[in-house]
């Protein structure tokens, strides 16, 4: 068996001290080396193929360069995107990432977190946070490094990369209305978590500012963002507003669950009923219609929240609550036309 590369190895083939190509392989330490210098430990290591030990290297870091994600529903595709960008991002810098799964619960996001914590991860990226998960700030306090992605709390007392959800739903809005739909409703998400309740409010706005908010609810809540659950609330709130034109999902399984119920009502997605989404779930523009919705630019925040992460890590005494916003975009497809009706 060939021996294993070290970084003593490395050292030799870039002409550097150990000690200077150690700082050099080290994410959190790399800064305090020219980049010139990093540049050629790097490449030396490429050449060599060399790969630190794990538990050698968070012996001498005192790090085990693993940053815990933590997402709500890991049977959400939209998630995956997400995922992606921060393990693309961190992976860069010598990271690797554990994923936990929620399980769409609170109780079970303090679990997970407090699972991977124990396992030693440097830092948490939590896009699974409820608006009163105020827990959080307590583990900040403690040191720990966490940043959240399309969640946010109610106090913004944690960094956080999210949406323009009051933009996006408003793209939804105005799409309708330029269609002339005029008997909007919002099927929205769980008021517990910020994406569900940003999009309900930003609804009612809109719905304000197009001096289309009536008296009559226009909003049901699903209980989550599934496709079953959107099902339930759309056919609660076609039942009792007969003649509504026109559905604003909360994301797009929601929309699916649209789907379903405006066939159960016995109407047709895009003719009778238009339907918008959010999210831009790829397999969903397969729908029949095709699905018009708000895309977001979820490896895109998932890039930042790693970001974001890598410079808590690097200058923990600097931390401070930020709150990055994503601008999100409208993808006009087959669910949503002019209104058949006056």
């Amino acid at each position: 068996m060939p021996e294993r590369t070290t970084l003593k190895d490395v050292a030799r083939e870039a002409g550097v001290h150990i000690s200077t190509a150690s700082r050099a392989l080290n994410p959190t330490k790399s800064g305090v080396v020219s980049p010139s210098t990093v540049l050629r430990v790097q490449e030396a290591a490429k050449r060599l193929n060399y790969r630190a030990h794990p538990v050698a290297r968070g012996l001498r870091t005192n790090r085990t360069l693993t940053i815990g994600v933590v997402i709500p529903d890991l049977e959400n595709p939209l998630f995956g995107p997400l995922i992606a960008g921060s393990q693309t991002e961190l992976a860069g810098h010598g990271y690797s990432v554990v994923i936990g799964n929620a399980e769409q619960n609170g109780l079970d996001t303090r679990k997970v977190v407090n699972d991977l914590l124990d396992h030693k991860v440097d830092g948490v990226i939590i896009a699974s946070a409820a608006r009163s998960d105020t827990w959080l700030s307590g583990l900040v306090e403690r040191g720990v490094a966490i940043v959240l992605v399309n969640r946010i709390l109610d106090d913004l007392s944690l960094p956080a990369v999210v949406c323009d959800d009051v933009t996006g739903i408003g793209l939804a809005v105005k799409h309708l209305y330029a269609l002339g739909h005029r008997r909007i409703g919002h099927v929205a998400g769980p008021s517990s978590v910020s994406t569900g309740a940003i999009r309900r409010d930003a609804f009612r706005l809109w719905m304000t500012k197009l001096d289309l908010l009536s008296q009559r609810d226009q909003v049901e809540e699903a209980n989550w963002f599934q496709a079953d659950a959107g099902q339930e609330a759309a056919v609660r709130l076609m039942e009792k507003w007969n003649g509504i034109t026109a559905l604003v999902a909360a994301n797009d399984l929601i929309a699916l669950g649209c789907y379903r119920a405006v066939n159960h009502m016995r109407k047709r997605v895009g003719i009778d009923i238009s339907v918008t989404g959010y999210n831009d779930i790829p397999l969903l523009a397969l729908m029949q219609p095709p699905l018009t919705t708000v895309r977001v630019p979820y490896r895109d925040m998932g890039r930042r929240a790693a970001l974001l992460m890598l410079e808590q890590l690097s200058s923990p005494q600097e931390r401070s609550p930020s709150r990055l916003e994503f601008l999100p975009s409208m993808v006009l497809r087959e669910s949503t036309s002019a209104p058949t009706t006056d």
